[in-house]
């Protein structure tokens, strides 16, 4: 190669580099402007639901509390709130009572000593009592699996039903390791961070990139995701002994796509023979939401909701 043939490579790669930077540099700006249409989008939202705040003994719990017949007490995910408590199941309007409080940190809802499994099903029963009600079906969501497990384990006089919902799973033995903090790191906790991320939720997660939306405000649910990395996830694992399974006395629906990517189907495949009034509803493709089922979810919904209400 001669001395004028590396100049002009060179020329071409400093080019190309430059062109690199650029468009790096626009997708950067591109979705600051998009993360400050999200915020204020999810702010709109945020506001226009009819939410509601209990002060308890700890201190205040923000719920939304809609329809009439049989409660369904619906306990969101990581990165949660009552706005997708009750984004989960607002279909079931018509047909039922919807609870949909927000979990420990998340949207204004206060913590309760250290904010684990336990102490957020104590606080559900405060929010019951509170409201006068008996008798709940609690639907886990996601990472509100464990909590709603804890709850039917711990007051199961309060449960007409337990509906695990692309949920957490327990495990079948106590694992010799397990992860301490199980969500996204702290730095990755806000809202830019997030969406410059978005565009592999779909390969990782099995969520379409606008998912991101969903989860905006991150500031206002920040303390929530760190206990439930902290706490909530870990709680099946690092207390194992304390998640008798084999003993819950109330009927159990779990509801679970089998290529879900973030609540692995091998673990629903692995504990299912831990519960022991179980019906079991799976669909081959969906996700981890089960996008594209709404119609036999809900007919599963009706039909163990009337056979144990």
């Amino acid at each position: 190669m001669t001395k004028e043939d590396r100049k002009v490579r060179n020329f071409k790669m400093k080019w190309i580099l430059y062109a690199f930077l650029l468009i790096f540099v626009l997708y950067l700006v591109i979705q600051a402007v998009r993360c400050i249409q999200g915020i204020n989008e999810a702010r709109e939202k945020i506001n226009s639901y009819k939410v509601k705040t209990a002060e308890l003994s700890y201190g205040p719990m923000t719920y939304i509390d809609e329809g009439e017949g049989e409660v369904i007490l619906s306990v969101h995910g990581l990165f949660g709130g009552y706005d997708q408590a009750y984004e989960n199941i607002k279909n079931r309007i018509g047909q039922n009572r919807l609870l949909a409080p927000s979990r420990f940190g998340y949207l204004g809802s206060a913590v309760l000593g250290d904010g684990t499994p336990k102490e957020q099903a104590a606080a559900y029963v405060e929010l019951l009592d509170h409201l006068g009600i008996d008798q709940v079906f609690i639907l886990g969501t996601s990472a509100g699996g464990t909590p709603a497990i804890r709850f039917a384990l711990d007051y199961p006089e309060r449960v007409k039903g337990l509906i695990l919902y692309c949920s957490a799973m327990p495990v079948t033995e106590k694992p010799e390791k397990f992860l301490e903090y199980q969500a996204a790191p702290e730095p990755l906790l806000s809202d830019y961070a997030m969406y410059l991320i978005s565009p592999l939720l779909p390969s990782l997660f099995g969520m379409p990139a606008s998912t991101v939306r969903t989860i905006q405000p991150i500031a206002d649910r920040k303390t929530g995701v760190l206990l439930d990395g902290k706490f909530t996830n870990p709680d099946m694992e690092r207390n194992f002994d304390q998640y008798p399974i084999e003993t819950l006395k109330v009927p159990v629906l779990i509801l679970h796509s089998e290529d879900d990517p973030v609540a692995s189907f091998e673990k629903v495949r692995n504990a299912q023979h831990r519960f022991p009034i179980l019906t079991l509803v799976t669909f081959p493709v969906g996700g981890h939401m089960m996008v594209g089922h709404r119609a036999e979810i809900d007919k599963a919904l009706d039909d163990f909701i009337n056979q144990n209400q």
